[in-house]
């Protein structure tokens, strides 16, 4: 029987750890396109703006596709899913941004995977084992520690919003890969959206007025991926990758995402990769693939 169960289960984690790394990769431009657009516009329009576009879209998916409307128990999941990923880690990333270049804000969101994990063990009842928890803090560690010595600019005041972020994220990370059990990937990340929807309204409407939306193409552009892409289809890949192959194993695969974002933050931003990336990327890339080997009991 249980030789039975792996069989069927792991197609499904191998298919998560694919949808997991589309997810990394959608994500992965999401800072250096916050960076263009926080530079010429107010940083609660960019970080609770793109909530609002891509609400729009997600509740026309919803009314068009017939979703069911979630139960009362997945609406306070939702509400938690929307502190996490629509409000806390957008406006918190995109005021920091403002202070700091993309590529040190890609180092400290690179703790964001370890976090998750946690909150995973004590939201999703997962159990990871004790070489997948070394695994994670080895490539935790060496992205800190890359910032820390000066690699990503030295930890500065900004951090600490990035820091909020991480926290954000890992709760709506964690907390939207267990509803996509029985909710659905993308129908997560739509009615989160619009349950937030409204909240957000109030704040943009006031750094519209106070502040205008007089912007360069460039930022608008980087605005319209932020909201079309990073807040919402990304989401489609990654909570569907988190609830086939498992939240802590899955969510492992961000901490390639600063590497890909230093690639990005390169090529769009012109900001410098030094050999000492390189080396902390290859020490993050094998500590991933232990954590894809390492065992992780998962809830039934």
């Amino acid at each position: 029987m249980e030789q039975s169960v792996a069989r069927v289960r792991m197609p499904a984690e191998t298919a998560g750890l694919w949808y997991g790394l589309l997810g990394v990769l959608s994500f992965s431009l999401t800072l250096p396109a916050t960076r263009v657009a926080v530079a010429a516009l107010d940083p609660t329009i960019v970080g609770l703006g793109r909530a609002l576009l891509a609400a729009a879209v997600g509740s026309l998916l919803l009314v068009l596709t017939r979703q069911r409307r979630p139960t009362r128990a997945e609406l306070r999941g939702l509400v938690v899913v929307a502190a996490g990923v629509v409000f806390g880690f957008p406006l918190l990333s995109a005021w920091a941004l403002r202070q700091v270049p993309a590529a040190h804000g890609a180092i400290i969101i690179g703790l964001l995977p370890l976090a998750t994990a946690l909150v995973a063990t004590v939201r999703g009842g997962e159990r990871p084992s004790a070489l997948f928890w070394l695994a994670g803090i080895v490539g935790s560690g060496a992205v800190i520690g890359f910032a820390a010595s000066g690699g990503a600019g030295g930890f500065q005041a900004a951090d600490i919003a990035l820091l909020g972020a991480v926290a954000a994220g890992a709760v709506g990370y964690a907390e939207g890969g267990r509803l996509a059990r029985t909710l659905g990937g993308w129908q997560v990340i739509c009615w989160a959206l619009l349950l937030a929807a409204p909240l957000a309204c109030v704040p943009v409407s006031v750094a519209v007025w106070q502040h205008g939306v007089s912007a360069p193409l460039n930022a608008w552009l980087c605005f319209l991926y932020v909201a079309l892409v990073s807040q919402l289809l990304g989401f489609f890949a990654w909570y569907h990758g988190l609830a086939l192959g498992g939240v802590a194993r899955v969510s492992q695969l961000q901490l390639l995402q600063p590497f890909f974002t230093l690639v990005a933050s390169a090529l769009l931003l012109h900001e410098q990769i030094t050999p000492a990336t390189v080396l902390v990327a290859l020490v993050v890339m094998a500590a991933v693939a232990v954590g894809r080997r390492a065992p992780v009991r998962r809830a039934e």
